[in-house]
């Protein structure tokens, strides 16, 4: 094992141990704050759970029904003329609902069309910029009780769309 891999290994407890040191060189009662906190995290987490879980229903459901199919095949279709591969959508169109889905989705992209080819550097950049908008917004809106989103799907879905055109122009620009 390098150095560089030890010194980051340790860095972790090093912080928690730091972290403790200075809570009890301030006078907090370090293991109450902890246990406390861990009481707040349970709530916090039973508040959003429903949330969570209407999404992982809903990205299941849009899956299973055929829709995530017909809307790729949409796309392909303008995709064809512009040279644009059309596997870049299933991850565009995936990913604002499921990190973990379009992590799928992009591995195949991988394993089919190597890693350097079209696909795979435009699915790349849309895995590392894009946002898994509807988990987000289910998790901290649900988190602090946020209940009319009447604006901010749209916005965050049309926020997610330039991204991917803009994706798409400067892969294509650059590659």
């Amino acid at each position: 094992m390098d150095t560089i891999s030890f010194a980051f290994q340790g860095l972790i407890p090093a912080f928690i141990f730091f972290t403790v040191i200075y809570g009890f060189a301030k006078g907090v009662p370090v293991y109450d704050s902890f246990v406390s906190g861990a009481k707040d995290g349970i709530g916090i987490i039973i508040g959003i759970f429903p949330y969570v879980l209407a999404i992982f229903i809903a990205v299941k459901t849009f899956e299973a029904s055929g829709a995530h199919d017909f809307i790729k095949n949409m796309f392909s279709i303008v995709a064809a003329p512009l040279h644009i591969p059309a596997e870049v959508f299933s991850v565009a169109i995936v990913k604002p609902f499921s990190n973990a889905a379009s992590l799928g989705i992009f591995t195949e992209i991988l394993k089919s069309s190597g890693p350097d080819s079209l696909a795979s550097m435009m699915a790349a950049v849309i895995m590392g910029s894009a946002e898994t908008t509807f988990y987000v917004l289910a998790v901290y809106l649900g988190a602090v009780g946020i209940k009319k989103t009447k604006y901010l799907v749209p916005v965050c879905l049309a926020a997610d769309m330039t991204g991917v055109v803009i994706v798409i122009i400067l892969v294509k620009l650059l590659y």
